[in-house]
């Protein structure tokens, strides 16, 4: 299995997650953190902003996934890398935007 096809899986997973938080807000009409904000990733983009980044996201993600290599659903490689990349942004994406949103509650035992 080709290094390169997994790496580019993996990324794949990671715009095509990322793509989510992005179109649903700006669909929903809501501001939200996008890399074109001041400052960026931590500042508001309007709701236009959003849907066209997530939309971006969504193309370089299937470019990623669907026209390098040959990535096959039943194949247990292509989808571990994929789900790990979008585990990993979605991880990632929960504890940043927790810090503007609330979601870093404290850990209960």
């Amino acid at each position: 299995m080709p290094w390169l096809a997994l790496l580019s899986y993996f990324l794949g997973g990671v715009f095509l997650a990322n793509a989510i938080p992005h179109l649903v807000s700006g669909m929903m009409g809501r501001p939200f953190q996008s890399p074109f904000a001041k400052p960026p990733g931590e500042g508001l983009s309007s709701s236009t902003v959003n849907v066209l980044w997530g939309f971006f996201n969504i193309v370089i993600g299937y470019l990623l996934v669907c026209r390098v290599g040959d990535f096959g659903l039943r194949n247990t490689g292509d989808v571990a890398a994929f789900g790990a990349g979008a585990l990993l942004i979605a991880l990632f994406s929960a504890r940043h935007f927790g810090r503007f949103h609330g979601g870093n509650l404290p850990e209960h035992p």
